[in-house]
């Protein structure tokens, strides 16, 4: 619960199994032992949900969830109406969205209405870990601009269709597996990648997408889901209509896939994202997994999730222009530097150049916490009375890159 945020939230939406899930996860919260939350659901079910939340008007701020096809056009009328706006991403799922997204967002400039997404992943322990690392130059160096073929940032994101959330099967909904509708895997996942990306390259300063961004290339490809696969993970019997046109010798391909290659201020980036019908056997249950490497003149610093991490990500410093002993003197200095901030910070040697960061459990945030970072940072700026220059610009250029991907893989 925050102060800033009346108890009593408006639900609009069209009825259906959707709004039933999120009536049922606020339940949970509002019903657990510790520290339950107090919110009073006012739900209006209708296919006319939209213009009836724009008539009665009921708050001063949208939350946007749901299917990201739509979602640039809701955002739209929001801004129209003076709503503010905090959305779930993506909130552009093609250049034909993103194009009205931006226009969306000069105008909400103009009108003084705040519109903004859930970057959950600026909160994540290590992401947060690596860009401070990465901004201390007597430790990381220079950043490297790196080629295409070898990048100076790396960021790989893979996930699984079917996977299980406190013991039970994950239900997804059917318009989950239509790209247009839920957006092609690199529009949509890999959002938070590059915003990790930008708020590396460039923290808290504008970049002019037109200028700063350069493609090289992208491509996409397709996960095959079988009939009895769609079964288990939806619940449902058979593919609905709108899925046969991504129908091939009776499986189902949706184009989760996809990897980008391009320059930010200079910077060669590639970002990828892998979506897999589950986890491979006897690694059931670890969920989603991040690759991240930044590349500098005297240190890489390296997010690794894999078998060796127990599927659980871990920060790594490696070493390449000094000798060890001076190497590790600098990395614990730098670290003892923001023990204000991260408390309890310790490293431990992986190999002759290669340490690991200790991250002590007390200063990670759990997923539930980053979202309320998110709403705390939203709820200053609304107080404030406006989003920095900076946030509009990442904002902006976000999108543009997610949808150039899309645009030049499908060339």
């Amino acid at each position: 619960m925050y102060d800033q945020v009346d108890p009593v939230v408006n639900v609009y939406a069209p009825a259906g199994d959707d709004v039933k899930m999120h009536l049922d996860r606020v339940a949970i919260y509002n019903n657990r032992e510790q520290n339950p939350t107090t919110w009073q659901e006012q739900l209006y079910e209708g296919d006319d949900f939209l213009e009836k939340m724009l008539s009665e008007r009921k708050g001063n701020v949208v939350v946007l969830a749901g299917n990201n096809g739509k979602k640039t056009g809701y955002v739209k009328a929001a801004v129209d109406a003076g709503i503010n706006v905090l959305s779930d991403k993506p909130m552009a799922i093609d250049a034909e969205r993103f194009a009205m997204l931006e226009k969306t967002l000069d105008e909400a400039a103009a009108k003084g209405v705040m519109v903004y997404d859930i970057m959950t992943e600026r909160g994540e322990i290590n992401n947060e870990l690596q860009r401070v690392l990465v901004a201390m130059p007597e430790l990381f160096g220079q950043m490297e601009k790196g080629t295409p073929e070898n990048p100076a940032i790396t960021k790989e994101s893979v996930h699984h269709f079917f996977k299980y959330v406190s013991g039970q099967p994950l239900r997804r909904p059917e318009w989950y597996f239509d790209v247009e509708q839920q957006g092609e895997g690199i529009v949509d996942v890999t959002t938070h990648l590059v915003d990790l990306v930008q708020c590396t390259v460039k923290p808290e300063q504008e970049i002019d997408y037109q200028n700063d961004i350069k493609f090289t290339s992208a491509r996409r490809w397709a996960t095959k889901i079988s009939r009895d696969k769609y079964r288990l993970v939806t619940g449902k019997e058979d593919y609905p209509a709108f899925l046969q046109k991504d129908i091939v010798n009776d499986t189902l391909h949706v184009y989760s896939n996809g990897e980008m290659n391009y320059r930010l201020n200079g910077v060669n980036v590639r970002v990828s994202v892998v979506w897999n019908f589950m986890a491979e056997v006897g690694t059931e249950g670890t969920g989603d997994t991040h690759y991240s490497v930044v590349k500098g003149s005297r240190a890489n610093i390296e997010i690794r999730q894999g078998a060796e991490q127990g599927y659980k990500p871990m920060l790594y410093v490696v070493n390449k222009d000094s000798d060890a002993d001076a190497f590790e003197a600098t990395l614990r200095a730098s670290l003892k530097s923001i023990e204000k901030q991260y408390p309890g910070l310790d490293i431990r040697k992986v190999s002759g150049n290669e340490w690991q960061v200790v991250i002590p459990s007390a200063v990670v945030k759990t997923h539930e916490m980053r979202f309320s970072s998110v709403m705390k940072v939203y709820l200053d700026y609304l107080k404030q009375g406006e989003i920095p220059a900076w946030e509009r610009s990442h904002l902006k250029s976000k999108y543009y890159t997610t949808t150039k991907a899309l645009e030049v893989a499908k060339e």
